[in-house]
């Protein structure tokens, strides 16, 4: 057994697994951006991504929650957001969409989730605002792509979001909207976005097809929504009528 340890200050982030005795087996150290943000996601997402380096480290092969890339590209986990629950929620009810399925491995995040579910489905929040409860019944919990998909009796047809040339074939808007609207198309389809900096491997792998990526206008081609951003441009155009 060894011991996780965690300082996650204002100026850096440290993180260490120890043996019982105190030798050190791996080390990890992350300046932080911001001092007034101390305790909110984006400052939890730094902590999780110390404590991943310090395990590559130690050389320890830790399991990540939802296997997503870091801005160094390692695979880290990534915390489910308050705001991503209900906002994607939001759009997925809008847009028609009968299932939004949250994925995470870590027992702390999907009880996070919960509480915040029973709150507007069954707590005072049912009460207070309808809209909300109806957005979030269609919430489900999954620890695992692979347990999403064991949901459905037929396999369904996955789509991944990524910006990467893996050799997976890609299927435009334009053609994924028709294949939504014909009469003849069988099956489900699901659509797997990631946060932090994209899928990782251990998810794209399981793609049938790439959705081609969202460019904007920028000069620079700045490219780096929100998930929930993403999320809804995307049945925008899949779904939405103009």
């Amino acid at each position: 057994p060894a011991v996780l340890a965690v300082d996650g200050g204002g100026s850096k982030i440290d993180a260490a697994l120890l043996r019982a005795d105190g030798t050190v087996l791996g080390a990890s150290r992350i300046a932080t951006r911001d001092f007034d943000e101390n305790g909110g996601p984006e400052h939890m997402q730094q902590v999780l991504d110390a404590v991943s380096l310090a395990g590559r480290d130690a050389g320890v092969g830790l399991d990540p929650p939802v296997p997503v890339f870091d801005r160094a590209k390692n695979t880290v986990c990534s915390n489910v957001t308050n705001f991503d629950i209900h906002d994607i929620a939001r759009a997925s009810r809008t847009y028609g969409v009968d299932q939004y399925f949250i994925v995470n491995k870590m027992q702390e995040q999907l009880s996070f989730v919960s509480r915040v579910l029973d709150h507007w489905r069954l707590g005072v929040g049912s009460e207070y605002n309808n809209k909300r409860k109806t957005a979030l019944s269609m919430v489900k919990l999954q620890p695992t792509l692979e347990d999403v998909i064991k949901t459905y009796e037929i396999k369904p047809t996955i789509i991944c979001t990524s910006a990467r040339e893996l050799g997976i074939p890609r299927i435009t808007f334009k053609d994924l909207r028709t294949k939504l609207e014909s009469q003849d198309s069988s099956g489900s389809f699901l659509l797997v976005f990631g946060t932090g900096f994209g899928l990782g491997d251990q998810i794209l792998s399981q793609a049938d097809l790439l959705l081609e990526p969202l460019k904007g206008a920028s000069k620079d081609d700045y490219r780096h929504l929100s998930v929930r951003s993403a999320v809804s441009i995307v049945l925008d155009r899949l779904l939405g009528r103009w």
